[in-house]
């Protein structure tokens, strides 16, 4: 490995032909290869990356991994060191506008690539996101708080009780509204359950992530905050919401309720998508539109109620064709106290799987039933089979997200052990998680390739 920041990161084939044609880091850069040409800034490699490419940053802002066996000639332009330091400006105190707290957890909401290590680079204090995004200062005083530096994979009962506390102490002290940052991969699963910790809330609870990172031109970063801020200091939706982009474009973001809400795409901007519902609202820079009624209300008071609770020892089962009844055996024997399945169809599992839930229901297990389809209802009682397994102890949830039945069992299993009770706390609705029917808008998928499909697209299409 080469430490020296002129060859920061090559070794091997790459840093010989580098050295051969004198071209170093930060080298802009005119680059004949067998495959082509192409201009731009020879960036550092990560410490652990192969040896075989160069690496430029283009024109567009995009990179590019070249094979340095390829590499004909180098012709060198200037050169210019880098600084990946996050800008940072005062951020300016405005006794006209309100006060919001953003809590981060982990999440790169504002961040910049160090192209030395590979690792991003926060942007997290109040001078750095100004320094990032200084449309924030036009919608509050912001004050920020790093709760957590995980990625959101490692998010757990331990973060998720420590941040309704952290919501909770700042509602009491007076706060306009709360945004909190966080990783996008399992955010629907933090929002649901502060949608069950934190209740009655008088300010809005935004969450918010970005999907592509600050240094490339797609990234989704600076709008997503600008609009959950926004909604934080203006809106009059007190609930746990997500905010991210409503379409792939930037037109305008959408505020889900934090029950209904799932991650849908690996990569889109537009990822996250309300189930088996309507968004609460529309979001951009300039206002806030309302695309329901139903919500609830900002208060002018300082009232919150917090149940900071969560009992680990609970389980998902994704069901699959010929599941063995071992899987709900060893969840048994190892002590766990609810189990939440998402099965076929209506909510189905095959009947092998029987004997193991008569054993969950004798030993106290608490188990229900979601459907892996997301959208519609769990119908235990149009089927025999699941008359069957309702009588084994399964309880149907409604239209609960398996991901929402799977906090909410963890969550009122940490208040109770009377399993009558849990029944009334998990069917019981509380932030949305249960509705009585899906509107006749909350299933829509719009399959391309179909014609009148492709029609409608290419009139919306820009």
């Amino acid at each position: 490995m080469n430490n020296s920041e002129d060859y920061k990161g090559y070794r091997g084939r790459s840093l010989e032909v580098l050295q051969n044609f004198n071209a170093m880091v930060w080298s802009e850069v005119y680059l004949e290869t067998t495959d082509g040409t192409f201009d731009g800034i020879i960036l550092p490699r990560s410490e652990t990356a192969d040896d075989q490419h160069i690496v430029l940053k283009l024109p567009s802002g995009y990179n590019i991994g070249l094979r340095a066996d390829k590499v004909q000639n180098i012709k060198i332009l200037g050169r210019k060191i880098a600084q990946y330091k996050i800008p940072e400006k005062e951020f300016p105190f405005n006794p006209k506008l309100p006060k919001v707290k953003l809590f981060g957890t982990g999440g790169t909401i504002a961040s910049r690539l160090d192209y030395r290590t590979g690792a991003v680079i926060p942007a997290f204090s109040p001078g750095e996101l100004y320094g990032s995004v200084p449309e924030l200062a036009d919608y509050c005083n912001l004050e920020t708080e790093k709760l957590y530096g995980v990625f959101s994979e490692n998010m757990g009962p331990e973060q998720w009780i420590g941040t309704a506390k952290a919501i909770a102490r700042e509602i009491e002290k007076g706060v306009h509204g709360i945004v909190i940052g966080h990783g996008t991969d399992t955010m629907h699963h933090t929002a649901a359950v502060l949608s069950f910790m934190i209740q009655n809330s008088p300010v809005p609870i935004v969450m918010v992530g970005s999907q592509r990172s600050s240094d490339r031109p797609s990234s989704d970063a600076a709008l997503n905050l600008i609009h959950s801020v926004k909604t934080a200091a203006e809106s009059d939706i007190a609930e746990v919401m997500v905010c991210m982009f409503g379409p792939t474009s930037d037109e305008y973001g959408l505020l889900h309720r934090g029950t209904r809400v799932r991650k849908m795409h690996s990569s889109y901007r537009s990822t996250f998508r309300t189930i088996g519902d309507i968004p609460i609202a529309m979001v951009n820079r300039q206002k806030i539109t309302p695309l329901r009624n139903d919500y609830k209300r900002r208060r002018n008071d300082k009232k919150v109620d917090l149940f900071p609770y969560f009992d680990d020892r609970v389980a998902i089962v994704y069901y699959y064709p010929n599941m063995k009844p071992d899987i709900i055996d060893s969840l048994i024997d190892n002590g766990y106290r609810g189990i939440v399945i998402a099965g076929t169809g209506l909510g189905h599992v095959n009947k092998p799987l029987y004997p193991a839930l008569k054993r969950a229901q004798d030993n106290n297990v608490a188990v229900y039933m979601t459907v892996q389809t997301l959208w519609g209802y769990v119908q235990m009682y149009v089927y025999d089979t699941g008359r069957d397994m309702m009588e084994l102890g399964v309880v149907p949830t409604a239209n609960m997200l398996p991901e929402v039945a799977y906090v909410k069992l963890g969550w009122a299993l940490g208040q109770t052990d009377d399993l009558n009770e849990v029944r009334r706390i998990m069917l019981t609705p509380i932030a949305g998680e249960i509705t009585e029917r899906e509107p006749s808008n909350g299933y829509l998928i719009f399959q391309g390739g179909i014609p009148e499909v492709e029609e409608f697209i290419s009139k919306v299409r820009k």
